[in-house]
């Protein structure tokens, strides 16, 4: 499973934009959304730097752990 922190997530719309673009590449992820939080937890076959570039492409850029230090 991967977690991952998604700045520009703020909303529930966001959240459903999220879950969208990552089911674009596994309609069968699994996947849990915390606007509040700003995290998203995914659970897939795909490759983290796959689900990395979707969620790029989609608007919503995954937090590197040095970008929150």
């Amino acid at each position: 499973m991967y977690l991952f922190t998604v700045p520009n997530m703020t909303c529930g719309g966001c959240a459903k934009s999220v879950a969208r673009a990552l089911q674009s590449v596994d309609a069968g992820a699994k996947i849990e959304t915390d606007p509040p939080k700003r995290e998203v937890r995914v659970q897939t076959s795909v490759s983290e730097a796959d689900l990395r570039a979707i969620l790029f492409e989609a608007g919503y850029p995954v937090e590197d752990e040095t970008d929150a230090a």
